[in-house]
């Protein structure tokens, strides 16, 4: 069975984890409403994607 020989340092653990960190999701304005939306995907609140009506809002 495979043992570590010595004890990992907190400072190598922490460079290791370095890039296990969750990225920030980036957010843009929709331009037909205004309410915040993912790039590149259609608006869950008015249903617009790219300036047209794509799915019609189940709210209205």
């Amino acid at each position: 069975m495979a043992v570590p020989k010595r004890k990992v340092s907190p400072h190598r653990r922490g460079n290791r984890r370095a890039h296990d960190s969750l990225k920030v999701e980036a957010f843009h304005e929709c331009d037909n409403c205004g309410e915040l939306k993912r790039p590149h995907n259609m608006c869950g609140h008015c249903g617009h994607y790219n300036g047209r009506l794509v799915l019609e809002p189940k709210g209205l």
